[in-house]
């Protein structure tokens, strides 16, 4: 399997950082953008599309600010990537920014990049700020 790289992607987002944070963070608020349904017991996230069904693993969380997670694939394949969701305010325009961090195929990014635009579509029309 060859190596993923790192990409980095900012969405400016209309919304509170604390309702951003819901919808980030806990099953309910994923279910509603990122993936047809999300069940979690403990610190492992269940994600479903359709029908596939993908583990990942919450590495982290600051409440308010990032939720990090590990696919379970990667991790027993002993791969150290991970995607995290941080919103970053700007402290002068107090703009919202949904910063995405994940890892694709180099020949993969942009259709990586394209389906993250998509899906924070879906986030910005289910917050109302689309």
């Amino acid at each position: 399997m060859s190596e993923k790289t790192k990409y980095e992607l900012e969405f400016v987002v209309q919304s509170s950082p604390q309702l951003l944070y819901q919808y980030i963070s806990t099953p309910s608020g994923l279910s509603e953008w990122f993936a047809d349904n999300v069940n979690s017991r403990g610190e492992l996230f269940t994600f479903i599309w359709d029908d596939s069904e993908e583990e990942a693993k919450l590495l982290s969380r600051k409440s308010g600010e990032r939720i990090k997670f590990r696919w379970v694939e990667d991790e027993e394949e002993g791969n150290d990537y991970f995607f995290e969701l941080r919103i970053q305010v700007d402290e002068i325009t107090k703009d919202v920014s949904l910063m995405i961090t994940d890892y694709s195929e180099e020949d993969e990014i942009s259709e990586s990049k394209m389906l993250w635009d998509n899906m924070i579509s879906n986030l910005k029309q289910v917050l109302g700020s689309a």
